[in-house]
């Protein structure tokens, strides 16, 4: 079985072409970018989400689904390379960091959703939380068994092993579970709230052994004056930073996914789920306490 369901493709560019020829590794092409957004509407959305169904809807939620949709308008974008060949994901896998903590040590492992462009904020709220909670509580087998794998790997061989998964996994495309190597653990894109650290502004380095193309960190929501109608007046922004890999993703592709973020994140009502159309809340006492992802 194949660790990725890929599709090669074709008529590459010549710029895609000498791009790929330019940078050896991800290494050293990474390019990154902030925008800043208004989120008065994204935060008014997810108020009447939670009083509409009990669900503890978080800004790494509806930026899971943006950017698992801005993906689907950028198909070029949800790819990797192969023998220095771009290759197209068939799957749209979104992923979340997890913090966890164990003993006063701090780690850091990811949640993902499959299919996230296809699933309602309700079904990725839902498959978030079970994640994360399976994450921290640290009953993922396939998980636990891969980092229990590092745990023993002498550190004068971190740099070979790293980089030998991932030319298995992803350069051969091999299926590793039988290592304890989860498979596509990162997927797509990363996502990564530095928010939730106080930071405005961080960008996340790529990380070569994933090849995880895109990294997106939102910052944190504060006050700040802003201009609506020709008149300044009081309003809530986030800044959301981005590190891209310059081999593949270029202007043209950046363009789509933040006109597409921007689009869903300043117009939720009218891009996530009809508040008409979701469940109503649940009773309190049958609510659980939320898991946030970090």
């Amino acid at each position: 079985m194949a660790h990725l369901e890929l599709i090669p493709k074709d008529n590459v560019s010549s710029f895609r072409k000498l791009a790929i020829g330019s940078w050896k590794t991800a290494y050293d092409p990474t390019v990154y970018g902030t925008m800043t957004l208004r989120m008065d509407k994204s935060l008014a959305y997810i108020e009447a989400f939670r009083q509409k169904t009990g669900i503890r809807l978080t800004v790494t939620h509806l930026l899971a689904k943006a950017m698992a949709e801005a993906l689907r308008r950028c198909p070029d974008a949800n790819a990797i390379l192969r023998f220095n060949r771009i290759y197209l994901r068939k799957q749209i896998t979104v992923s979340t960091l997890v913090v966890q903590t164990d003993g006063g040590k701090v780690d850091l492992t990811s949640a993902k959703i499959d299919d996230a462009e296809q699933k309602t904020l309700r079904e990725i709220s839902a498959e978030l939380e079970a994640a994360v909670q399976k994450v921290r509580q640290r009953k993922d087998e396939m998980l636990e068994k891969g980092k229990g794998t590092i745990q023993r790997m002498p550190y004068l061989l971190l740099n070979f092993f790293t980089w030998f998964i991932s030319f298995c996994m992803y350069t051969l495309n091999l299926d590793m579970r039988w290592a304890g190597m989860p498979r596509d653990a990162f997927g797509s894109a990363i996502i990564t709230n530095v928010g939730s650290l106080g930071l405005d502004t961080a960008y996340v380095p790529l990380v070569p052994y994933t090849r995880v193309p895109i990294l997106i960190a939102p910052g944190a929501i504060k006050d700040a004056a802003v201009v609506e109608d020709g008149k300044v007046v009081p309003g809530k922004i986030m800044n959301v930073n981005a590190s891209f890999d310059h081999r593949f993703i270029d202007g043209f592709h950046a363009s789509i996914l933040a006109n597409t973020l921007r689009e869903m994140l300043e117009n939720p009502f009218e891009h996530f789920d009809k508040l008409d159309d979701v469940a109503p809340a649940v009773p309190a006492a049958e609510l659980k306490p939320p898991v946030a992802a970090a």
